[in-house]
């Protein structure tokens, strides 16, 4: 049995991370409103929220959809820290978006500490296959390398756009329940019990 939080839905936090370009506001947006945006302004960082059923309980994901410049650099570390799951998306059209990847990987697991976070690899812009420049088994075994799931994604047409979020947020939860396990196990100083001596 599991015990429904008394305080509302449980709130997962979903990290959109990738270089400039690559449609990850796209897939938010689509993901948030059902809507393809072509053109979108360069994000600085969104932030979004939504109600959804995931397996037949009522949670809430809130998306940070960040910049992909350089520039944030200190800012991203920031939205990293506060993070519990990340989409790392590039476009298979884009063979730099997709080297770039490794990057972001290294600064999360840097900055999070933490090599089993739930993270999720995402090859955007599936619906442009003919101008695809990352081959897919290139994709699979850098996943794989990372033991990551692979997932490919047009914000366009809609592939695949929910799996994504609905797939991190269930290793989001997962995660959560494992480390509420562990809490359990060995008695936590973080809870503030006040304790009246008899």
């Amino acid at each position: 049995m599991v015990n429904k939080p008394t305080n509302g839905p449980a709130l997962h936090k979903v990290i959109m991370v990738g270089s400039g370009g690559v449609g990850k506001s796209a897939l938010t947006l689509q993901f948030m409103y059902d809507e393809f945006v072509e053109d979108y302004e360069p994000t600085k960082a969104d932030s979004y929220r939504k109600k959804v059923v995931l397996d037949g309980e009522e949670v809430q994901i809130d998306i940070l959809d960040t910049a992909g410049q350089e520039d944030y650099a200190a800012i991203r570390d920031n939205y990293f820290r506060s993070g519990e799951g990340f989409l790392c998306v590039f476009s298979i059209t884009d063979d730099e978006s997709f080297q770039a990847t490794q990057e972001f990987r290294e600064q999360i697991l840097r900055v999070k500490n933490d090599e089993n976070i739930p993270f999720l690899l995402v090859g955007n812009k599936c619906d442009l296959n003919s101008r695809r420049k990352v081959p897919l088994a290139e994709c699979q075994s850098r996943a794989q390398a990372w033991g990551v799931p692979y997932v490919e994604t047009s914000a366009k047409t809609r592939e695949c756009v929910d799996k994504v979020f609905f797939d991190l947020m269930r290793e989001i939860r997962s995660r959560k329940t494992e480390t509420k396990q562990e809490a359990q196990k060995k008695p936590s100083k973080k809870r503030k019990l006040k304790c009246t001596i008899i």
